[in-house]
C-alpha cells in the first residue's frame, strides 16, 4: 500500500506582521516608518544625560549602565573638539559613527579656514546627514540621541 503525505501551508495573518520594518523607505498601511519608530524606541531605552551650561564652561554628566554584570561600560561622553562634546542614549556603535564624522568635519573646517567649526553649522549638517538616512535606501536610521554641550 501507497501512503501519500500532503502538505498544506495556511498563511496566518500573523505570518506577515514584519513586512513593513524591513526598509526605512517602506510605509505600513497605518502611515508609519517602522525603522524611524525602531530608532526612536533605541533612545528612549538608552541611558539618562545631563548638561548645565553657564557662559564660560558646559558640563555633561551621563549614567552609565551595563547590559550584564560580566560586560563593561561603555563610554558615554565623547569629545569631538576643543569647544564640543556630546552625550549619548541609544546605540553607542551609532553614537561612535556620528561622532567619527563630527571630529573629521572639525579637523577640515579648521585645516581649510584656520579656526573652529561653529558648533551651529556642525547641528545642522549633522541633521542633515540623519535625515538622509530616512530618505536612503540602503541606510537605516540612526539609533542614538546626542545631547550637545559646547
Amino acid at each position: 500500500s501507497v501512503s501519500y503525505f500532503i502538505e498544506i501551508k495556511f498563511r496566518s495573518p500573523t505570518m506577515f506582521r514584519n513586512q513593513y520594518d524591513t526598509d526605512v523607505t517602506v510605509w505600513s498601511p497605518e502611515g508609519r516608518l517602522l525603522q524611524v519608530e525602531y530608532a526612536m524606541e533605541s533612545v528612549k531605552q538608552g541611558s539618562a544625560c545631563i548638561a548645565l551650561r553657564s557662559s564660560t564652561h558646559a558640563v555633561i554628566g551621563a549614567l552609565k549602565r551595563s547590559v550584564s554584570e560580566l560586560s563593561s561600560h561603555q563610554q558615554k561622553i565623547l569629545d569631538i573638539d576643543d569647544h564640543i562634546g556630546i552625550g549619548i542614549a541609544g546605540l553607542t556603535a551609532d553614537a561612535r559613527t556620528l561622532a567619527k564624522w563630527m571630529r573629521n568635519e572639525c579637523l577640515n573646517y579648521k585645516y581649510v579656514y584656520g579656526t573652529a567649526l561653529p558648533t551651529g553649522r556642525l547641528m545642522t549638517d549633522l541633521a542633515d546627514r540623519h535625515q538622509r538616512t530616512t530618505q536612503t535606501y540602503v541606510r537605516r536610521p540612526y539609533g542614538v540621541g546626542l545631547l550637545v554641550a559646547s
